[in-house]
């Protein structure tokens, strides 16, 4: 377990500035209709994002200093597109967090360009490179390195409850929380073997790369990523024997560990 390392998230309250999330209007009682309208994130206050900052960075200290601190994810609303404010902004979390391994990810499309890769570059932050469904102006998928780790998340494509605020009890299932059902997604191998040739092509420049499944609903993600685990070593690779029977596929591509037995260490895809 010497090699494990962790990676974190830094706190909504540091990267969701304000009302940024769309809210929705109802016509006239005489029309059974609704429209969405897009908020533009509030300017946040900067005492406030001082102290956020010194507190998120207090308790993550300990990691960093242990060497167990892989990267931190900057994670970015929908609606924080490439624009001054945003780079300022962006800016801003880089010079209060000095020291740290920052990932930004974005999930609009407008970032994806050299001026924004360079301005990351500049400022010495990863490029978060995401599989997410393909609706409007979301970030396609990419494979930019900016920064000495590279950074891989699979969110699945769920189209029709990508951008949904809830669910009911019904829809989502026992033991999820409201927004869960957007990752309830399974990827086949054929749609992640591209995502394995990007992870190369990362750590081919990278010093470090890290491939994340979000597609966490009901264990989704654990069973995917061993299989691409699976292939991207050509090997088979050991399991849970209960994640391997509630997931089929895995039985091309794992070896069964009985429960109560010991987990494998944690291993490298390179």
């Amino acid at each position: 377990m010497s090699s494990f390392r962790f990676t974190a998230k830094l706190c909504q309250t540091l990267t969701h500035m304000g009302p940024s999330a769309p809210v929705r209007r109802k016509r006239p009682s005489n029309s059974v209709t609704t429209r969405t309208e897009s908020i533009a994130p509030a300017p946040p206050d900067e005492a406030d994002l001082r102290s956020q900052a010194r507190a998120y960075r207090t308790g993550i200290d300990p990691l960093l200093k242990s060497g167990r601190l892989g990267a931190v994810l900057m994670q970015f609303p929908q609606s924080f597109h490439d624009r001054p404010d945003s780079r300022t902004h962006l800016q801003t979390l880089a010079e209060l967090l000095p020291g740290l391994p920052l990932i930004a990810e974005f999930r609009h499309r407008s970032w994806d360009n050299e001026g924004a890769l360079g301005f990351l570059r500049d400022l010495g932050v990863g490029f978060c490179n995401i599989d997410q469904p393909s609706l409007g102006a979301t970030l396609p998928p990419t494979a930019h390195l900016t920064s000495s780790v590279g950074y891989v998340r699979l969110h699945g494509r769920n189209a029709a409850s990508w951008f949904a605020r809830k669910e009911t009890g019904e829809t989502a299932g026992r033991g999820s929380r409201p927004g869960s059902v957007r990752y309830d997604y399974f990827y086949s191998l054929e749609e992640l073997r591209p995502w394995g040739e990007r992870a190369r092509s990362l750590a081919e420049r990278a010093e470090e790369v890290f491939v994340v499944a979000n597609n966490h609903y009901r264990g989704k993600g654990p069973a995917n990523a061993l299989m691409l685990k699976s292939a991207l070593e050509g090997r088979r690779v050991r399991a849970p024997a209960d994640l391997v029977s509630a997931f089929p596929e895995l039985k091309d591509c794992a070896e069964p560990v009985p429960s109560g037995k010991a987990a494998p260490a944690q291993g490298r895809l390179f």
